[in-house]
């Protein structure tokens, strides 16, 4: 049986008030032993992407960056890695690529966007996986596809990181899940978001159970390659309180879910910071899960934690 994979921890958040309190988070994650600043790719109320990480990278000097995750429907994959490229040359070597087929029904409302059937949003998304793969590659490529045509292309500048930065790719339903074991570094298994929103069908597929199946199918189709992967949870709930009962009692019915939800599910985390690394070390025992992303409010109640479990 091969050992554990050391966890690594994320802090994914989306803006600032200015420049100073952007810089601050990134350098105080990096010193709380963070090891990855993340960011959504949507269009509402949050900073651009791009520009952010790479302020956040310019001011720290360990701290990885990227998207959780890059919209393939928002850019086309030439574009973004040539951009990830750049990025991974300018930060010497510290971007992670996320990478998702896009689901926010609301940013392709708001944009005028197609916002296509999954089936069609999963194949370009396939093929721009390809693309993108193969920018970053040290040869010229050509690809042709149904959606994207590339013609001897040799995509520079080249990224630091050999072969290639890491690629996450995050799913909750079957093909994206089945591809990001395929063709991934990261998978990150989320929650199911087949009507465009975090709505109740989001909730009902984030149970212990529905992770069960969601695991199963990366590692059926992932087989030998499943110790390379390092998989990863966006724990959504975290609470750090020394009444955990009391806590999971008022979540749970704040949240019309079942107690056993809260006390079960990878996406919440409640409880002393001794508990909850008894959960995480639990949870990567069961479904692997060893690099986990919090939220900016949890930056310091969550450092205990990551000083007690980092690099373990």
């Amino acid at each position: 049986m091969t050992s554990p994979r050391p966890f690594r921890f994320g802090v994914q958040t989306s803006k600032a008030a200015n420049r100073k309190e952007w810089v601050d988070l990134a350098v105080r994650c990096e010193a709380n032993g963070y090891d990855v600043l993340s960011m959504p790719d949507h269009f509402g109320d949050q900073f651009a992407p791009i520009p952010a990480l790479m302020t956040a990278a310019d001011a720290t000097t360990t701290l990885r960056v990227g998207a959780l995750v890059f919209d393939n429907d928002y850019k086309h994959p030439v574009v973004l890695a040539k951009e990830l490229a750049t990025m991974d040359l300018l930060s010497d070597g510290r971007i992670e690529i996320g990478l998702g087929a896009g689901w926010m029904i609301s940013d392709y409302q708001q944009s005028g966007i197609p916002y296509e059937t999954p089936k069609v949003r999963i194949d370009r998304f396939a093929e721009a996986l390809t693309v993108i793969k193969g920018a970053l590659a040290p040869d010229p490529f050509s690809f042709r596809g149904e959606h994207y045509t590339i013609a001897d292309y040799n995509g520079l500048p080249k990224p630091v990181q050999a072969p290639r930065p890491p690629i996450l790719i995050g799913g909750g339903g079957k093909r994206v899940l089945t591809l990001a074991a395929r063709e991934a570094d990261i998978v990150g298994i989320n929650g199911t978001l087949h009507e465009g929103m975090v709505g109740p069908g989001a909730i009902e597929s984030m149970t212990a159970e529905a992770v069960d199946d969601k695991v199963d199918i990366v590692r059926a189709a992932a087989g030998d390659r499943m110790a390379e992967i390092e998989m990863n949870v966006r724990v959504f709930m975290v609470n750090v309180t020394e009444d955990r009962d009391e806590r999971i009692e008022k979540l749970s019915g704040a949240l019309g879910v079942p107690r056993a939800f809260m006390e079960a599910s990878p996406f919440a985390l409640i409880g002393t910071p001794a508990q909850m690394v008894e959960d995480l070390l639990a949870r990567r025992d069961k479904w692997g899960f060893s690099y986990i992303i919090v939220g900016a409010e949890d930056v310091e109640p969550f450092a205990p934690v990551v000083a007690e479990l980092a690099g373990k």
